[in-house]
């Protein structure tokens, strides 16, 4: 493409409403346009790597066996209250309705249409298995959108539904996917980690995340420095190690505004993780009172899994005072509230907790001294904790979600209807799987972990063009008629080709060119006296001199070779 006469700016200052780097980038390079929060235009340049990376996904999705559909985006409700999942999705659906007042949703996922294209299909187990899948936008009502096209409330999304007889069959297509995934992350050139994840509302039986690892991540990756562990923090279990230490006397002592784990331990002179901190929350509008070691986090999701709970927050004080907790001397001794321990409480011996009387606590606590409705692990791993594969040593990194594999089972067809008959003519749910993936957060991985101070750094197989080309001065007829000619034998040979004929001083296209991240930089300027032009490749910050008439075969060793 000629650039004089195209659709194409950029911008040379910083975007102040972009808080991410490939956000930031994005924008600058005039490849997306922010219209509203977590709502972006994709303009020509962006549209085209978008379109690149959309091709690379359907190649390995038909690999794999997968054909494509296209669902709609504007759905009766009916079809998600069937399965619970308007309740289940919550605020995080846009909800409207048409003129005869009947109620529609903007599609956030589509297992549902799925399952209902597959009845259509389904009559004997000879019709499984099969899979399906689309590029589609998806609606979601985020409550804080930001890092650009990380966290949007209109984005494109390949999902794919895989339909089996049974588990054997379930598994066949789960690794058919997850090597098309492997495939697709590798061709793309992106620094990924697959990790245990949470099923969520998806439900099933097993879930993995493939994650991009970046710094602005919002996901914590649990990883081991000995072995190929790897989990997401909402899921990592923490492995316990019984400190066995002799029991001593339960004793109270005072400790007279000294609220806080941090204030406790320092007053007491011991460490955090020789204190239980409590947790006065609100499950279900009922007070529930969770103890886990002073020096970690309440896990959210453990505890609502564990309590089989929709929803964990805060207690209040109506709640609160309904029991005999004292806000900052709460412990389980005598406590009469529905207490809740995290395992790794019944390895400790001696620790630090609340006397539930207003400036007092006990030392020498064990967890015979006190009684419990529940326990489990409930509690966030810590870094240099112990690997629950090999024993090693657990640290973290952080990670953009860029797709998921799921094993959702039967949890759809059940509930709407989706059945074949088997060998023995019984009627048995067809076993499903779900396998999404984000194109936006695609994008915005390559540049988080591709680019400099000059801009973007895109891997050949994605970047709106491989090659750019540009004559140092757009005046002089002889650097123009070659820049030409190099151009037309370029496109000839089937490389996608970028020229910047426009009437601006060199030093411009270099940074515009920079900043857009083309892999291939071709400059036609004074060295044509000798037959020689500039090439210079994104990555590097030296150039070299190749004859004009090996041009051609230069792009295409470098095309080759990336």
């Amino acid at each position: 493409m000629k650039l004089k006469n195209s659709y194409f700016y950029t911008l040379r200052e910083d975007v102040k409403d972009e808080e991410s780097i490939s956000g930031n980038l994005l924008v600058r390079a005039g490849m997306i346009k922010k219209v509203g929060a977590g709502i972006y235009m994709y303009l020509p340049m962006g549209l085209k790597t978008m379109d690149k990376i959309r091709a690379i996904v359907k190649e390995e999705m038909a690999k794999a066996g997968a054909e494509e559909v296209l669902m709609p985006s504007l759905i009766p409700s009916e079809y998600y209250e069937t399965c619970g999942r308007i309740e289940a999705l919550g605020k995080s659906m846009f909800h409207l309705n048409d003129r005869f007042d009947k109620p529609f949703v903007l599609g956030p996922t589509h297992e549902e249409l799925f399952t209902i294209a597959a009845k259509s299909k389904v009559r004997s187990y000879k019709d499984l298995p099969f899979t399906i899948y689309q590029m589609a936008d998806k609606f979601r009502d985020e409550p804080r959108p930001r890092y650009g096209l990380v966290r949007v409330r209109e984005f494109i999304m390949k999902d794919a539904y895989s339909f089996d007889k049974d588990e054997e069959g379930l598994d066949a297509s789960y690794n058919k996917m997850k090597i098309a995934y492997n495939n697709i992350y590798d061709r793309l050139k992106i620094n990924y980690k697959i990790v245990k994840a949470d099923t969520g509302v998806m439900g099933g039986s097993l879930s993995e995340e493939y994650q991009a690892i970046t710094d602005i991540g919002e996901d914590t990756l649990v990883l081991c420095d000995s072995c190929d562990y790897a989990s997401n923090l909402e899921i990592a279990e923490v492995i316990a190690k019984d400190s066995n230490e002799e029991e001593k006397v339960l004793e109270l002592v005072e400790t007279l505004h000294k609220e806080s784990i941090e204030e406790v331990s320092k007053y007491l002179n011991i460490a955090p993780s020789k204190c239980l901190k409590a947790m006065l929350m609100n499950v279900d509008n009922e007070l529930v009172t969770f103890f886990i070691r002073g020096d970690r986090e309440l896990n959210i999701n453990k505890a609502c899994k564990l309590l089989k709970a929709k929803e964990i927050n805060f207690a209040n004080d109506e709640l609160i005072n309904a029991s005999n907790a004292v806000p900052g001397f709460t412990g389980p001794i005598n406590l009469n509230s529905k207490i809740v321990i995290d395992r790794e409480v019944l390895t400790m011996h001696n620790f630090c907790c609340g006397a539930n009387k207003l400036g007092y606590h006990y030392i020498n606590a064990n967890p015979k001294d006190f009684k419990y409705d529940l326990v489990g692990d409930i509690s966030n791993v810590l870094e240099g904790d112990i690997c629950p594969v090999c024993g090693g040593k657990l640290y973290f990194k952080k990670g953009i979600e860029i797709g998921n594999l799921f094993k959702l089972g039967t949890k759809y067809s059940e509930k709407l209807g989706l059945t074949y008959l088997d060998e023995f003519n019984q009627s048995k749910p067809v076993i499903m799987g779900c396998y999404g993936l984000g194109i936006g957060r695609i994008l915005a991985s390559i540049i988080e972990q591709n680019h400099d101070d000059n801009g973007i750094i895109f891997p050949v197989s994605v970047a709106p063009y491989q090659v750019c080309l540009l004559a140092v001065d757009p005046k002089n007829e002889e650097q123009v008629s070659i820049a030409n000619k190099l151009y037309e034998d370029l496109i000839s040979k089937g490389f996608d080709v970028l020229y910047d004929d426009r009437d601006e001083r060199p030093g411009v296209k270099f940074k515009d060119m920079d900043l857009i991240g083309i892999p291939l930089r071709i400059t036609v300027g004074k060295k044509i006296t000798d037959n020689k032009v500039e090439v210079k490749e994104r990555n590097k910050d030296n150039f070299v001199e190749i004859n004009i008439d090996d041009v051609v075969n230069y792009v295409n060793q470098y095309i080759n070779k990336s």
